[in-house]
């Protein structure tokens, strides 16, 4: 592991770091002022840096806060921890703004102050072993044994041009999966194209896949051509294909069976020497049943099925998914990635993600936006997920979960492998009573605590006191307070803020209140 760097202009605080790490087996490197540090940086044997680093905030030759910047212009994801007295409590909550990953008072528990440090190492070194992973990742990632069936069935296609059909709930990931059967098989050199039926009105779909003639139609000036010989010699995906209207389908029938089509006003035919793979949500089966797919193009185009699994049932996924997706927003944005704490993780890994991987993507988007803090916490993660979960504790149980269908199977009989492929969204959500907020009140529980609080007045005042008002007053103040200061781990500022009060106020509640 690479040292814990120091840096404090006080040699007693640098010391007592030092012994204290030194016994928890965390190597460590002591510097006195900012420019040794960035000095230090530069040199080539220490081009990795360090593990984390802890630096004081007011030293000569120029502030931590400085430091930090520059620092992490070159190292991004490395944790920092600022080391501030009482009264730069604000440059500390300031430094949160530049990525700091937790800020140490000063005057600090020496053993509090461990645990910080331990838990920054911790979080460095999952970082470092996700971005490996992310790294040597493929345009596909998943470790579930649902997405290995998938990698498996991919390879086993690389080398066919057999059609495919792609099902699964919507966000699952099928055009995904579409090009990286496009981009591992013998016509990867070709153009892959991509269509959604459902996206483009049924007077134009025609023109879109098959092209035109000039003078088709009114506005139709040059001669067009249509995906399919846009398609020639790749790949052309059709998405969502069972909305695509009946007429169409009989056409789209023909050039399956021949590979021959005419433009829309055309008299000649048109040969594409094109792989059509086809997505859908739908239950095409049952559309065949209602009438409004041709049972014979169905079966033309269920050569092989793959079916992506939803969301739900990788949930083993959602960890390497969400740094991910952190990572990809970050980059997107041109800011710094943001960590998330292990609890929230296992929020979110309970969340059932009824829009699947692409809400999942959206969601972290999100929290790259709008958490406050470097480090994502359960209290950051939107309503929708803390209310879902909630409401999933309040009810007790797990909806039991259907078994996964197989991933892949053939309309023939000639083969059996099952395969599953990506997300898709439904119900169980498994209770989480340790991870959910106090500040998440599932409906219909607030009468509990007033019904509570009511009994308890009533019992005070059959007993005569005349001092109910400030009995009560005292014990809801102090475990407000209390537990606004455990949502922010101590952070005095950010839990007045949070309660609406100013920072002078939540000090003199706690003296007042004897919580010091």
């Amino acid at each position: 592991m690479k040292p814990i760097w120091i840096v404090d202009d006080d040699q007693s605080i640098r010391f007592v770091l030092e012994k204290a790490l030194l016994r928890e087996n965390l190597p460590t490197r002591s510097f006195t002022s900012a420019p040794e540090v960035l000095k230090a940086l530069n040199e080539p044997n220490d081009a990795d840096g360090p593990q984390i680093l802890v630096s004081d905030i007011r030293m000569p030759g120029g502030s931590g806060l400085d430091l930090l910047e520059k620092v992490k212009e070159r190292f991004p994801t490395l944790p920092v921890i600022i080391m501030t007295a009482f009264s730069d409590l604000d440059s500390a909550v300031a430094a949160f703004q530049g990525g700091a990953f937790e800020y140490l008072p000063k005057p600090f528990d020496l053993t509090k102050a461990v645990e910080l440090i331990r838990r920054a190492v911790d979080e460095s070194q999952r970082e470092e072993v996700s971005e490996e992973r992310l790294s040597a990742a493929p345009e596909m990632l998943g470790q579930a044994p649902a997405m290995q069936d998938v990698f498996r069935a991919i390879g086993r296609l690389s080398q066919s041009q057999v059609t495919v059909l792609i099902t699964g709930e919507s966000g699952t990931g099928k055009e995904l999966v579409a090009r990286a059967l496009h981009k591992h098989s013998p016509r990867a050199d070709g153009p892959f194209v991509a269509i959604n039926t459902a996206a483009i009105p049924e007077d134009l779909l025609e023109s879109e896949l098959f092209g035109h003639e000039r003078g088709a139609f009114t506005g139709a000036q040059t001669m067009r051509r249509g995906r399919f010989e846009q398609a020639d010699g790749g790949t052309l995906f059709l998405d969502e294909i069972g909305d695509m209207p009946f007429d169409l389908q009989t056409r789209l029938l023909r050039v399956l069976s021949d590979g021959h089509f005419y433009r829309v006003g055309g008299h000649s035919a048109v040969r594409a020497n094109v792989r059509v793979i086809a997505a859908t949500h739908q239950n095409l089966e049952q559309r065949v049943k209602e009438g409004v797919f041709r049972e014979d193009l169905f079966h033309r185009l269920n050569v092989i099925r793959l079916r992506l699994p939803a969301l739900r049932e990788r949930r083993e996924d959602v960890p390497m998914l969400t740094r991910f997706f952190l990572q990809q927003s970050a980059k997107q944005l041109g800011v710094e990635p943001k960590r998330i704490a292990e609890s929230a993780l296992k929020l979110l890994g309970n969340f059932d993600f009824p829009g699947n991987v692409r809400q999942l993507e959206n969601l972290c988007h999100w929290l790259t936006v709008m958490a406050p803090a470097q480090v994502i916490e359960v209290k950051d993660l939107p309503p929708e997920v803390l209310n879902a979960v909630g409401k999933a504790e309040v009810a007790g149980a797990a909806t039991p979960m259907r078994a996964p269908e197989p991933v892949v199977t053939m309309s023939e009989p000639a083969v059996s492998a099952p395969v599953v492929v990506a997300p898709s969204a439904s119900p169980p959500a498994m209770p989480v009573a340790a991870q959910v907020p106090a500040a998440v009140v599932p409906e219909g529980s607030t009468a509990t605590w007033e019904a509570g609080l009511q009994a308890e007045a009533m019992a005070l005042l059959e007993t005569g006191r005349t001092d109910v008002w400030d009995v009560l007053t005292r014990r809801f103040e102090t475990r407000l307070i209390q537990t606004a200061l455990a949502n922010t781990r101590g952070r005095r500022i950010e839990a007045a803020h949070k309660l609406g009060i100013g920072r002078n106020t939540i000090t003199r509640k706690i003296q007042e209140l004897g919580m010091e």
